[in-house]
């Protein structure tokens, strides 16, 4: 019966994944919970998850890697790519290059996040579309945590599973030799063929079109005799159901950026407006406002300078999501602008303030330039071009360093456990300020701890109830002759395909008790089925729901859902023709 309750539980567990309604942590939860009621998981053991090496090990990560993206170690290298040739294959090449280095060492979404900008102004400057560059690099992310045990979740979680199953984690390099043949087989490939499989289709950040909005600001001036005068800023946006937004004011020849809503205008005011033409043609009829006309005052007043307009892209636990920028009061509460919104490669001017906010979603903004850093982090975005906007904190590169290389040094010579070292290393650069302390939790993404807190038990019973040996008698009755080769190709494929809908790590917490079961059944190593696991848990390349690096990306480039097959297919087929041969080579199943 338990068996039953558990396979039921996972089947409607998945189709919620793919589905993406709710969040698969909430999903993660309600599985645990369900279980937990129906007995099959004792109560006392239901949260135990949560303080398991994995969980623990995957929050110091992303504390650690959080640090080392401030310390400015990343933009030490990217400074360097201005001095890159015009060749696209040579600037992807090197691009995807650093970035599957940084992703072995630090989170992948951040460490591509650092260099979209690098690439947007890249292919600006050489005249070429993002769409080019840009999931190149998002998949060279996922290739780059193949490599180390804290490249990625999947691997972290694989190394726990095998010290609960053999008593034996694996290593922090353990994972190199079948990971950095498939990254640099990758990555060439990528380079000299795969970009060009790519559409060369505009971007929804592209700044000569899309969010070209010049057209959408007006100044105009309150005179005498207009309707405006002893009126309060927000009636105007309340007048014209928020069509009309009030970008800034210049009084008395000084700027005034976001001006507070209850602030009465007076005769002389300058309004600096978003809208289209017909909605404005409307409003100076009414109010009998004018048009400055060509002189461009906001561009002359002081402080004027101070002002600047940047892209972002909405990360996926922004807190944005879900809201609208009315809902928010962006401009009270953030002190930014709400400019233009870019989805699916379109870009959405009228009544923005009233569309909910989407992962992904592209955002044009304006406000103070000292502080737009701390809002694109406040928001939850990713900053898209620099614009003059400082990437990074670079601060204490050295300490930063050095404390990353004694971690590595101490896991590697297993002085001390993964887990403590890396809490040790996030307290010690917390301490040296190179991660400022209300960042910490900031630096955590909380539905991965919660589903990877959720999931653990949930796995578990899926291996005691009988679920996992189950399938894998199903599996194993393709013919106890069958090569373990073909075994492993099909371990490696299901798991690339489940990855490709639903988050990685709950794809390899559900994968590795059947890898395991296999193993045992034909009396192999399990080696190299959970290496196959931890692979194909990284390699989802086929949508860009498998993963938030192949979100990140489909606004920017703007690319279709459909778009992402045509690189991913045949990265997807390399992949498994390197990997399968490199596992059994390196982790022979029957012996050494």
């Amino acid at each position: 019966m338990e068996e039953y309750l558990v396979f039921g539980t996972l089947v409607v567990a998945l189709v919620l994944f793919i589905w993406g309604r709710p969040r698969y942590d909430i999903v993660a939860l309600l599985a645990l919970v369900f279980l937990t009621l129906c007995g099959v998981i004792p109560k006392e053991d239901a949260f135990l998850g949560f303080g398991h090496t994995a969980v623990i090990t995957v929050a110091a990560v992303l504390v650690v890697s959080k640090a080392v993206e401030n310390s400015g170690l990343v933009n030490i290298i990217v400074q360097l790519m201005d001095k890159v040739g015009a060749s696209v294959p040579l600037q992807v090449g090197i691009l995807c290059t650093v970035v599957a280095i940084a992703s072995g060492f630090m989170n992948n979404i951040g460490a591509l996040a650092i260099l979209m900008p690098v690439a947007i102004q890249l292919a600006r400057k050489n005249n070429y579309s993002p769409s080019s560059i840009l999931m190149p690099i998002a998949f060279a992310s996922l290739l780059g945590g193949m490599n180390t045990l804290i490249g990625t979740p999947p691997n972290i979680i694989i190394s726990a599973f095998r010290a609960d199953a053999l008593d034996a984690p694996y290593r922090m390099f353990d994972f190199s030799p079948v990971g950095a043949s498939v990254t640099v087989v990758g990555l060439l490939f990528i380079s000299l063929i795969g970009w060009r499989l790519l559409p060369k289709r505009q971007s929804a950040s592209d700044e000569e079109s899309l969010f070209e909005i010049n057209n959408y600001i007006t100044e105009v001036m309150v005179v005498p005799g207009c309707t405006l005068i002893g009126e309060r800023v927000r009636h105007i946006e309340i007048r014209d159901e928020n069509e009309i937004s009030v970008l800034g004011l210049v009084r008395d020849g000084q700027r005034i950026h976001a001006p507070n809503t209850w602030l009465k205008l007076r005769e002389g005011d300058i309004l600096l407006l978003e809208s289209d033409t017909e909605v404005l043609t409307k409003f100076l009829e009414d109010t009998k406002a004018e048009l400055v006309g060509d002189e461009k005052v906001f561009l002359k007043a002081e402080g004027s300078n101070e002002i600047q307009v940047a892209e972002g892209i909405i990360r996926e636990n922004s807190p944005l999501i879900g809201e609208t920028a009315a809902s928010l009061h962006m401009r009270s509460r953030y002190g930014v602008n709400l400019l233009a919104l870019a989805r699916s490669n379109r870009t959405l001017r009228q009544r923005i303030d009233h569309v909910r906010f989407q992962s992904g979603d592209v955002l044009l903004l304006q406000g103070l330039a000292s502080e737009m850093s701390g809002i694109f982090q406040n928001i939850g975005c990713y900053p898209l071009a620099k614009r003059g906007l400082e990437i990074g904190k670079p601060r204490r590169t050295i300490f930063a360093l050095a404390v990353f290389v004694i971690t590595i040094a101490a896991i590697v010579s297993e002085l001390i456990p993964v887990e403590i070292a890396f809490i040790l290393a996030a307290f010690l650069l917390i301490t040296g300020k190179i991660l400022p302390i209300r960042d910490l939790y900031l630096a955590i993404d909380w539905p991965i701890i919660v589903l990877l807190g959720a999931m653990i038990p949930v796995g578990i019973a899926f291996e005691t109830s009988g679920a996992a040996a189950s399938i894998t008698s199903q599996l194993m009755k393709l013919g106890t002759d069958f090569p373990v080769w073909g075994l492993l190709t099909i371990l490696l494929f299901v798991t690339m395909l489940l990855s490709a809908v639903i988050n990685n790590a709950a794809t390899v917490l559900l994968m590795a008790p059947i890898g395991l079961k296999i193993a045992l059944a034909i009396d192999a190593s399990p080696d190299p089925f959970l290496m196959a696991i931890a692979i194909g848990g990284s390699a989802a390349f086929l949508t860009p729901i498998g993963h938030q690096s192949n979100t990140l990306v489909m606004s920017p480039g703007g690319y279709r859902f459909g778009d992402y097959w045509k690189l991913g297919l045949p990265l997807t087929i390399l992949i498994i023709a390197v990997a399968i041969p490199m596992i059994l080579l390196i982790w022979p199943p029957f012996g050494s």
